[in-house]
């Protein structure tokens, strides 16, 4: 199996062991890593996003890890053209680019394009997100199939966040936001891709999930908290999301002790890492599926 002359795109649900994964396989095949995960672009967050070790960049290159800062947003087009630049880099120096991450959306711009939809002036999105505070999901759903039959088996009809932008698309656009994602087009070919999806079973994960968050804490998730609530940030910011802010700012307050904590953000992990594999399911049907117990037979193999 040559993988050398392809772009490898590795995924997975949180804690399956991607960065493991991708180490071995970056000595394999003269590859250096790069980074497709949102929250590890922020250079403040490093403990709570679970970013690789410093030791790890030893062995191999990474890049595009902790670079952003947490005071401004990062977009999807900003990290593609980052990534592009980062692929013809590595490839003028004989090397093989390996996108290490959880973002889906990342991996579905790299791979098919990002979409490129006229920017929708803030006070009519925020007309939009108020009627929908006002009347619920479920009524506002029903209004988005109404004028977009579209999304009636693409959007999930608990999703909130995926109906409100699809409903505020084809308002200002006239045009759905699916229609959209199929007349766009990606900067490279299929063939140029191997895309590998580490499916780690379920009851292994939530353990490995468990431990995980232990750690986070021994390491000093807390005062990295700490430090991150005195740079003031705007609630708007796409790092407030990061699993583990809210948790611990309610331990800092008082209103839940260690063990609550530890158990909070593993409940939130756990249902991360099952929306990631949904995501998955619907979004990476053509991947080569590995398992855990499969990682080192197919590394022999390369």
């Amino acid at each position: 199996m040559d993988l050398k002359s392809k772009i490898v795109l590795i995924s997975g649900p949180t804690a399956s062991g991607k960065s493991d994964f991708a180490i071995k396989l970056a000595k394999k095949i003269n590859g250096e890593i790069i980074n497709a995960d949102s929250m590890q672009t922020f250079k403040e967050l490093k403990i709570l996003t679970a970013r690789p070790e410093i030791k790890n960049y030893k062995k191999i290159k990474h890049h595009l890890y902790g670079f952003h800062n947490v005071k401004n947003n990062f977009s999807t087009g900003e990290w593609l053209k980052l990534a592009i630049n980062k692929i013809k880099e590595l490839k003028k120096r004989k090397k093989t680019p390996i996108f290490v991450g959880g973002t889906g959306l990342y991996f579905k711009a790299l791979s098919e394009g990002l979409v490129n939809i006229p920017n929708i002036p803030i006070r009519f999105r925020h007309r939009i997100r108020l009627e929908h505070k006002k009347i619920g999901q479920k009524k506002f759903y029903q209004k988005l199939l109404k004028i977009d039959s579209l999304s009636k088996n693409k959007i999930n009809p608990t999703d909130s966040q995926r109906t409100i932008r699809a409903y505020e698309v084809k308002k200002f656009t006239k045009k759905s936001l699916h229609n959209w994602f199929k007349d766009t087009k990606s900067s490279f070919k299929e063939d140029d891709f191997f895309k590998i999806y580490i499916d780690f079973p379920r009851e292994e994960l939530i353990k490995r999930i468990n431990q995980r968050t232990r750690q986070m804490i021994k390491m000093g998730a807390i005062n990295e908290v700490k430090k991150f609530i005195k740079l003031k940030i705007n609630k708007d910011r796409s790092v407030n999301k990061a699993i583990g802010i809210k948790e611990v700012k309610e331990y800092l307050d008082n209103e839940i002790d260690l063990k609550e904590i530890i158990e909070k953000i593993s409940i939130k992990t756990r249902q991360y890492a099952k929306r990631q594999s949904t995501w998955a399911r619907g979004n990476m049907t053509s991947w080569f599926k590995i398992k855990p117990i499969e990682m080192n037979k197919f590394l022999k193999k390369i």
